[in-house]
């Protein structure tokens, strides 16, 4: 068919000409293997993270007991300083088989009804030295026929810290020979060619779709020249390039023009580094994208820098731009597109709309029409403050939705703001906001003299993304409530791509506002759950998420704790989410949001649940990894862990 050339992109553009919608996407059925297995990162491709499994329900979770503990074996020696790479992955249950993947982009396969090993693929074996510890949320499955017509072939792909992608026999997990080069391809080849030392690899599972394998990537955040943060799609069976969609787009390509003079050249970020979602039904992929390096300074990339901080829907089959949405222009605080876009239906008028809900760390939810890419709710064009760092020039505006509300607070802090959980951390806070530049509220930017701005990068919400109950229409979203302090400093001529200007503080160049203790310095809750009805664009509930159990122990209560893992929701009524600095695994209830359960781990749970119902038994099992580590939690492990009911 004919499609007519549609005219230049800037901020938004949608495909021209009439499409017409399909049905709306619907929960999986009760009895089919999707529904009682996990097979995708978000339970389905769309990243919904709903299960229809039953078995546990608001009437039993009480009753849950661990059912089996494994230890990946994974050294704890896997970071720098006080940092340990955290254990973040998001297992796939397929038949009975449990697959993960490690922080050093290991891959285990499990019984997963006993937990006990089947294989283990290590990328890394025979050469140690390269051996890369980082963060790694998962594998992606696929299956499709056999060319010769014998049993259907079963893949698992994921990426590497060093930028390759490997394909592994799901049965045995074997290399498949076919596939690249002995099973794997080098990721860095076409996009990092000019930059042999340069940062690349990959952090999140790939995306399926038909027999294409679409990847993302980590690139470099402390430059502003480095290898290009394009998506890129294999074939599944080959490892054949098939398309490639450019981030930053070239001359000659729409948006191209908000990229200043030669600002686009060898830029690095714009990247797909979280979890991409896939339409199968209608054929696309939805990229939620960084910010271009370097993150805090812009000043060498006058524009608004399309398609930095964008959700980009994409025609899966040919990586052709079917429509966006910018959600920062001209980003200068991190403000990347943290989580992966959850495909979900909304009521509205008598009818569903297939849509598609993005969340954010400014604490925003933006939901758009998943074919069309028009708002569900109005989003306006807001004057924000502009940039004292010289050669930077700010955007003058930012987009702000109507609804729903924000889910942090986005105000400009004050002493009455301040802390009072202990007289040290008073003290300590106080002195640390009297140093500061006051923050303006959401959006201030950063200065040349220290300054506060709220939410910070870690704040809002992060990857965690959320999950959602097409029973109530609620999309679940934890966030947390901390700040950024740092000042912008000159550090040089811009030479190599280095920034002219790089952030800076005495605590580092990612201070938080916390204290010495890393207790947030504002008031609690300082992490909450929110569940959010997208019918009405409002917020149905919000339940304060997380403890600190010094102060628990002073009898100071619902103070909340940061988060860094999502939640499911379940047929059972539940919401389960780990993901707090606390070391525990709880249960919601999905309509109130009361606590109904929670369990103790090894070490803070900052990954994702999984649920599944076990082939032999039939119960139904939920599962975590249990590793701790990263920037809110000190306590480290290797644990996976699960539970169910008793037999």
């Amino acid at each position: 068919m004919n499609r007519p050339i549609c005219g230049p992109l800037l901020l938004f553009t949608a495909a021209c000409g009439t499409t017409e919608a399909a049905p709306a996407a619907r929960p999986f059925a009760a009895d089919s293997a999707a529904a009682v297995e996990w097979r995708s990162y978000g339970h389905d491709a769309g990243g919904m993270r709903y299960s229809p499994l039953a078995q546990i329900h608001r009437g039993n979770v009480t009753r849950l007991r661990r059912a089996w503990t494994f230890h990946t074996g994974d050294p704890a020696l896997a970071g720098r300083g006080d940092y340990r790479s955290p254990f973040e992955t998001t297992p796939l249950v397929v038949g009975p088989v449990l697959y993960l993947s490690t922080p050093s982009s290991r891959v285990i396969a499990l019984d997963a009804e006993s937990g006990e090993p089947r294989w283990t693929f290590d990328p890394y074996e025979g050469n140690a030295a390269r051996r890369r510890f980082r963060t790694h949320r998962g594998v992606a499955y696929w299956s499709g026929p056999a060319p010769n017509g014998g049993p259907p072939l079963e893949r698992i792909l994921f990426g590497t810290g060093d930028g390759r992608l490997v394909a592994l026999d799901a049965r045995t997990g074997r290399p498949a020979a076919e596939f690249g080069a002995r099973g794997e391809i080098d990721l860095r080849a076409g996009v990092a060619d000019r930059w042999p030392r340069a940062d690349y690899g990959v952090t999140s599972p790939p995306a399926i779709f038909r027999d294409l394998v679409i990847v993302g990537s980590a690139v470099p955040e402390g430059t502003s020249r480095g290898p290009a943060g394009d998506v890129r799609a294999f074939d599944v069976r080959t490892g054949a390039l098939v398309w490639r969609f450019r981030t930053v787009p070239p001359p000659g390509a729409p948006g191209h023009e908000t990229w200043a003079d030669s600002s686009w050249q060898d830029r690095t970020g714009a990247n797909a580094w979280s979890v991409m979602s896939v339409d199968a039904e209608r054929g696309l992929l939805f990229v939620p994208l960084g910010s271009a390096s370097y993150d805090f300074y812009g000043g060498d990339r006058r524009g608004a820098n399309l398609y930095a901080n964008s959700l980009v829907a994409l025609d899966a089959a040919t990586g052709a731009l079917r429509w966006h949405r910018q959600l920062v222009h001209h980003d200068i605080w991190d403000y990347d597109l943290p989580a992966q876009p959850s495909l979900i239906a909304v009521r509205r008028g008598g009818r569903e709309i297939p849509a598609v809900a993005q969340v954010t760390k400014m604490g925003f939810v933006f939901a758009f029409d998943r074919v069309t890419g028009e708002p569900l709710f109005e989003i306006e064009e807001r004057p924000v403050p502009a940039s004292n760092v010289p050669g930077e020039a700010a955007w003058p505006t930012q987009p702000v939705p109507v609804a729903p509300p924000p889910l942090v607070r986005q105000h400009a802090l004050t002493r009455d703001d301040l802390t009072a959980v202990t007289p040290t951390s008073r003290a300590a806070c106080a002195a640390l906001f009297d140093r500061v530049r006051r923050s303006v509220g959401l959006y201030t930017p950063p200065d040349t003299v220290l300054t506060l701005w709220f939410p910070g990068t870690l704040g809002g919400a992060t990857w965690s993304g959320a999950s959602f109950d097409p029973a109530t229409g609620y999309l679940f979203v934890n966030v947390n409530e901390v700040g950024a302090v740092g000042a912008i400093r000159a550090r040089g001529d811009g030479a190599d791509g280095a920034p002219a200007y790089q952030r800076s503080s005495p605590w580092g160049p990612y201070a938080r506002f916390w204290d010495d203790d890393a207790l947030p310095c504002q008031r609690p809750p300082w992490g909450r759950l929110h569940a959010v009805d997208l019918t009405t664009g409002t917020i149905a509930w919000s339940a304060t998420l997380g403890v600190v159990d010094t102060l628990l122990a002073l009898g100071v209560a619902k103070t909340g704790a940061p988060s860094l893992g999502g939640s499911i929701a379940t047929a059972g009524g539940l919401v389960f989410i780990a993901g707090t600095n606390d070391r525990r695994l709880r249960a919601f209830d999905a309509r109130t949001g009361a606590e109904l359960w929670e369990a103790r781990l090894e070490a803070s749970g900052h990954a994702t649940p999984i649920t599944y119902q076990g082939r032999r038994s039939g119960r139904q099992y939920v599962v975590v990894a249990a590793g701790g580590g990263g920037f809110f939690s000190a306590h480290y492990s290797d644990a996976v862990v699960a539970f169910a009911l008793p037999e």
